[in-house]
């Protein structure tokens, strides 16, 4: 029981080690970008009036992508301010699409 306890410790270490490695990322990188990812979620929600719902969030090293769709050319723009001022946010790639409620 003691000899699998002490392989599990760095079984484990290795599991992450690698699985960073493969994203080219950190555990501090992945840690911080989803910690942007979810900054910007929360400004999108909370932003009132606007309906930023559809919108997806991505953070890649400080570079948050939106993807999805939006009602207006005004909340495409407000969407990638909110976006912008979280803090950590290197640059913003605004993919989204207007597409007016029918």
């Amino acid at each position: 029981m003691t000899a699998v306890r002490l392989l599990a410790i760095p079984l484990a270490i290795l599991i992450f080690t690698g699985a960073c490695a493969r994203s080219g990322k950190t555990a501090g990188q992945t840690i911080d970008d989803a910690k942007i990812t979810t900054t910007v979620k929360a400004k999108l929600t909370a932003d009132k009036p606007s309906n930023l719902t559809r919108v997806s969030v991505e953070t890649n090293n400080g570079v948050v992508s939106l993807n999805g769709s939006v009602d207006t050319p005004e909340q495409k723009a407000r969407a990638a301010q909110l976006a912008a001022g979280a803090n950590g946010v290197k640059q913003v790639v605004n993919n989204l699409q207007v597409e007016p409620k029918r």
